[in-house]
């Protein structure tokens, strides 16, 4: 029994390793300025996000997003992580991430900040060579837990810079982006 688990063990290794390594569809090395607006409170702001791919599948990420409402209320969040990418076909990725995640709010009467960890799970893609979309989850767990879907879609205009939208949809609010990238690999 021993000897068939360890065979199996060693094929199974063999197998993996014989694949060849697949890169991912797209660049996960870019600069992005999004304008964001928020449907509830009629907020809105500018959203600075980077990711940086390392060598093989794993990433570094992080960004900045600053919103004021019409209420007064003003927010800061400021996100830092890692992600690993996994490669399904030659146009298509999966993606995960975990961040560190703190938000600053102010409002009229004082302020109030919060630290807690950001999960995402998704896919992105070509559907032509110049089109990108791309679908995730995201799980932020602060003082009130959240958990919203992002769907995107970006034009290449070069190699190294798109433009496009994105919607998040969670609960009863949902944000709406504009922005650009611009690809340093």
């Amino acid at each position: 029994m021993r000897t068939l688990f360890v065979s199996g063990i060693l094929l199974a290794h063999g197998f993996a390793w014989a694949q060849a390594p697949q890169q991912p569809a797209v660049s996960y090395t870019f600069a992005e300025l999004r304008f964001v607006d928020v449907d509830r409170n009629g907020g809105d702001g500018f959203r600075l996000n980077g990711s940086w791919q390392l060598d093989g599948h794993w990433l570094i990420v992080g960004g900045i997003t600053s919103l004021d409402f019409n209420n007064n209320v003003d927010t800061t969040t400021v996100e830092l992580g890692a992600g690993y990418v996994w490669p399904y076909r030659s146009d298509w990725d999966f993606l995960a991430n975990v961040r560190l995640v703190r938000t600053d709010v102010d409002f009229p009467l004082g302020s109030a900040d919060d630290t807690g960890v950001g999960l995402t799970g998704g896919i992105r893609g070509l559907i032509t060579p110049e089109f990108e979309i791309r679908g995730s989850v995201h799980h932020i767990s602060l003082d009130n837990s959240d958990t919203y879907l992002e769907l995107g879609g970006d034009y290449y205009f070069t190699q190294n810079f798109a433009a496009g939208l994105s919607v998040e949809f969670a609960g009863d609010t949902d944000v709406w982006t504009l922005g650009a990238r611009w690809y340093f690999q």
